[in-house]
């Protein structure tokens, strides 16, 4: 499973909020609540939060073994 967590700790040591990326990045509020449920966003928004964010993918997004769902 794809998670979104260290999304949120790299927004915090760049000081953008939320707030911020809705207001003046104009990332939608419904692309946020996606990033919040680890729900699917496309590379296109990884890609533009890279670049507000000046990161690589990696301070984004990562690869969860243990929540991929699929049973032994």
């Amino acid at each position: 499973m794809i998670t979104y967590d260290p999304l949120w700790e790299t927004m915090k040591t760049r000081g953008v909020s939320q707030y911020r990326l809705i207001k003046n990045y104009g990332v939608s509020s419904g692309q946020i609540n996606r990033l919040k449920k680890n729900a699917y966003v496309s590379t296109h928004t990884i890609e533009v939060l890279c670049q507000i964010l000046n990161c690589r993918v990696e301070d984004i997004m990562q690869y969860d073994e243990k929540n991929t769902g699929e049973k032994e």
